[in-house]
């Protein structure tokens, strides 16, 4: 049995932006229509709560139900550790298995830090691809590390972004990042270091949270009208990386009611204040792209898309990879 091994670079090089958000958008259609399998991922604290570890399978039938090919079959372990930077390490560790869905055989394994990126930027690419206005030319970056530049990417694949703004509590950081990522791709030469967080969504059409934060990053009476925002940092019940006064606001979209209710901070908290209740969810992302439930309804409307996560994101990105990663004779095949 043969094995095919992918590191990062071979992930970057077989997973486009444009490719992933595709493959998203269609998981996440498979998902909210009930045809995708996929549990509450499990999650494991360390000790002195340094860190957590999540366990995340799915399943994803084949688009057409008369197709003779079978679905695909993942598990995904990731661990988030924020103090990693500190020591000099990435702050997410993940690997993705790919297997075999009618017979269980694995596939392939894939450096999943990578992967993780680029399908979470691609969830928010396809959210601002349904959700902001079709103009949008600005956008506001909070974070700098792996997550905020694929974030970046995803938007300006999707919309002709023309500003970007990024904020990061760590200057050095943000300005790092805005040398590094102006003029990447269909990214516009036009990056800059916001002083503060009022400066960076100011005139923003576009707002990405990629941050470990577990308070707000920025104050939501300052949003633009007909802004929209993509949350990807927080994962915790009583995180908010997006305060309140967004949600309340904002025609809300998530990418599964269940995650969101058991783990969004920015969701929970103004809950169980009494500003929010679930039923003010419009609706999954999967329904958007489906048809189901409308989008943006005006253009002053305020939208907000909380990512939590979904192991089906993961398959659908492993998919698409390691198909690529097979034609160009990527990776490293281990016989087991």
């Amino acid at each position: 049995m043969k094995l095919r091994v992918l590191s990062a670079q071979d992930v970057r090089r077989a997973l486009s932006m444009k490719a992933a958000i595709e493959g998203v958008k269609s998981a996440f259609s498979l998902f909210s229509a009930g045809r995708a399998v996929m549990p509450i991922r499990s999650r494991i604290d360390a000790a002195d709560g340094i860190g957590t570890s999540l366990f995340m399978p799915g399943y994803l039938p084949n688009e057409s139900s008369a197709a003779a090919e079978p679905g695909s079959l993942a598990v995904k372990a990731v661990s988030v550790f924020a103090g990693n930077r500190a020591r000099g390490l990435p702050t997410i560790h993940a690997l993705v298995l790919l297997l075999e869905a009618d017979t269980g055989r694995p596939l392939a394994l894939l450096e999943g830090a990578a992967l993780t990126a680029i399908r979470t930027g691609a969830a928010s690419g396809a959210a601002t691809e349904l959700l902001a206005r079709p103009e949008a030319k600005t956008v506001a970056i909070f974070g700098s590390g792996v997550q905020a530049r694929t974030q970046l990417e995803a938007v300006c694949t999707v919309r002709p972004i023309e500003t970007v703004w990024v904020y990061s509590r760590n200057r050095l950081h943000a300005e790092t990042f805005a040398a590094e990522m102006a003029g990447q791709g269909p990214i516009p030469n036009q990056v800059h270091v916001a002083e503060d967080p009022t400066q960076a969504i100011q005139e923003a059409d576009v707002v990405c949270t990629a941050t470990t934060s577990g308070v707000p990053v920025f104050d939501g009476r300052r949003l633009i009208a007909g802004a929209h925002v993509n949350a990807v940092g927080s994962f915790t019940p009583d995180a908010q990386e997006v305060d309140a006064e967004t949600i309340r606001r904002a025609r809300v979209v998530v990418d599964s009611r269940e995650a969101a209710l058991e783990e969004a901070g920015d969701l929970l908290v103004p809950m169980a204040q009494g500003l929010f209740s679930k039923d003010q969810i419009h609706a999954e992302l999967g329904e958007i792209v489906s048809g189901q439930r409308e989008g943006r309804s005006s253009p002053r409307q305020i939208t907000y898309f909380k990512s939590c996560g979904l192991a089906v994101q993961d398959v659908a990105a492993a998919r698409i990879c390691c198909a690529e990663a097979k034609r160009l004779d990527l990776g490293t095949i281990v016989e087991l």
